[in-house]
């Protein structure tokens, strides 16, 4: 019994409630053992600790989100009417947005163009020597048809006791002449009174005078030899009759920006030129000079007359052939010749044409053809418009940007530099940077050729040359839309004045959503 006793004892003190047992903070301290114990009992459970470690693992959007109120965390995903509302905030960011939507956006990098698309240089040209252009006198006038001489024989043209009629010409670089005027007929000849016409055709005009003498004292035996008295002299030179058609004269106007004037109308002047001076330099200095800027760099003369009827198949298929064909491949229609005298040239290129065909004839036409198709046009974020090329030297994409007024690494800020002031939206708009050049080819395609204007500026081998009938699209790239879109939201708004003085004043307001 007393044994039975003792085990009952002993049960309950092991069955009772730990807190008996407890031991003090001293003891603890005291004790390694018992600390450690008291930590495990701080442990949280286990499922409170896997919900503490999922709200960790979370993304860091969500996480971002969830700090500032805007999702919900349900078992660590959002729920689905916040997907919903960002998805439509981003749908409200993307629409009408030009750069997203830009249906050139998709060009050839320049890097990738073909070099035969990127146009050929010109600035390098040099200009056709004027000389060139002028026929090179004989030593000596030689006589052709149409000439006017004028004669004096004594006795036969005019009376003995007469003095030989003189008569100064109109032009001042032609000696006095004497005598009575006579011309040289079509066939060469010239008629004199008692004997048969005299052929002075390629003759100078002191063999022309040793052919009528000899036609007088030997031939007819009418004026004895040693004592006549005959002088020829060449009282007009014949004359070429030249029509000159220039559509660079007239009332054109082409504005600081490169803008076009509608006013522009042709002249045409009808030119006679006397013999060794029918060539192209003295129908040019006779009617305005060389072409002017608005006009091509090129003259063209037509010879020969029309020639064709409506049932000539060659005349039909060339007339459909120019009508279809570009502006500069003109063919030669029936009957006329057509020569083309570039005004200038690459270096070491020779001139196309000979000493031949810079020489004028009667009815020639001289045609110096406006430059109506050299011209490019902008669209997008430069200013829309219609601007001329430069003539003689190269523009380039980023020198066509600053001609037509386009911003170019601006940041949106417009200075004025007679007050000295700036002002600009917030801190700065991005400049935008793609720039499309949609390009035709002679086959009557096109192609969209995409410039990087950021590069360009350090890069010269993005800077192509802009080509006559070239469009030009600026637009910003989807980065640049998106810092727009940013500045314009949280808007800082700067106005200054800056001069040379110690004291200055300025202002700054913000918004923000």
């Amino acid at each position: 019994m007393a044994a039975m006793r003792q085990r009952r004892a002993v049960t309950a003190s092991l069955s009772c409630s730990p807190r008996r047992f407890r031991p003090s903070p001293n003891s603890c301290r005291r004790d390694p053992a018992a600390r450690s114990r008291r930590k495990r009992r701080r442990r949280p459970s286990r499922n409170n600790y896997n919900t503490h470690r999922a709200k960790f693992r979370c993304s860091p959007s969500e996480n971002a989100m969830a700090r500032f109120g805007t999702s919900t965390l349900l078992g660590g995903r959002l729920c689905g009417c916040t997907k919903l509302v960002l998805a439509f905030a981003l749908l409200s960011l993307l629409c009408g947005c030009a750069a997203v939507t830009n249906p050139v956006a998709n060009g050839v990098p320049v890097r990738r163009c073909p070099p035969h698309f990127l146009g050929r240089e010109r600035e390098n040209d040099e200009p056709v020597p004027l000389s060139a252009l002028r026929q090179k006198p004989p030593e000596q006038y030689i006589l052709e048809p149409g000439d006017i001489l004028g004669v004096w024989i004594e006795g036969v043209l005019g009376e003995k006791t007469q003095t030989p009629p003189v008569n100064l010409t109109d032009r001042g670089r032609l000696p006095p002449a004497i005598g009575y005027p006579v011309a040289i007929r079509e066939d060469g000849t010239v008629s004199l009174p008692y004997v048969e016409p005299i052929k002075l055709k390629g003759m100078t005009l002191i063999q022309a005078e040793k052919a009528i003498r000899e036609a007088y004292t030997v031939a007819k035996e009418i004026l004895k030899p040693d004592r006549d008295r005959i002088i020829v002299t060449l009282l007009r030179p014949r004359q070429y009759s030249v029509l000159v058609i220039r559509e660079d004269s007239g009332g054109l106007t082409i504005g600081s920006n490169g803008v076009i004037g509608s006013t522009k109308r042709g002249t045409g002047s009808v030119v006679d030129l006397p013999a060794y001076e029918n060539d192209v330099l003295n129908a040019l200095a006779q009617t305005g000079g060389l072409p002017g800027l608005d006009a091509e760099n090129e003259i063209i003369i037509q010879r020969g007359y029309f020639k064709g009827d409506g049932s000539d198949e060659r005349l039909r298929q060339e007339m459909c052939l120019y009508a279809e064909g570009p502006h500069r491949n003109r063919t030669n229609l029936p009957g006329v010749e057509t020569i083309r005298i570039p005004l200038r040239l690459p270096p070491g290129e020779e001139p196309p044409f000979s000493p031949k065909d810079i020489v004028l004839e009667t009815g020639d036409i001289l045609y110096i053809p406006a430059r109506d198709t050299e011209l490019f046009y902008t669209g997008g974020l430069l200013p829309p418009g219609e601007f001329i090329l430069p003539r003689d030297y190269d523009l380039d994409v980023v020198e066509a940007v600053v001609r037509v007024g386009g911003p170019l690494i601006s940041g949106g800020i417009q200075g004025n530099n007679l007050t000295g002031n700036l002002q600009g939206t917030g801190i700065g708009f991005p400049s935008p940077s793609q720039l499309t050049v949609i390009r035709k080819l002679p086959n009557g395609q096109q192609i969209p050729i995409r410039v990087d204007l950021n590069r360009a500026m350090n890069d010269p081998r993005e800077r192509i040359l802009v080509m006559p009938g070239d469009f030009l699209v600026l637009q910003d790239t989807p980065t640049e839309a998106l810092l727009r879109y940013l500045s314009l939201t949280f808007r800082i708004n700067l106005f200054g004045r800056f001069l040379n003085t110690e004291d200055g004043q300025g202002t700054a307001t913000q918004q923000f959503p």
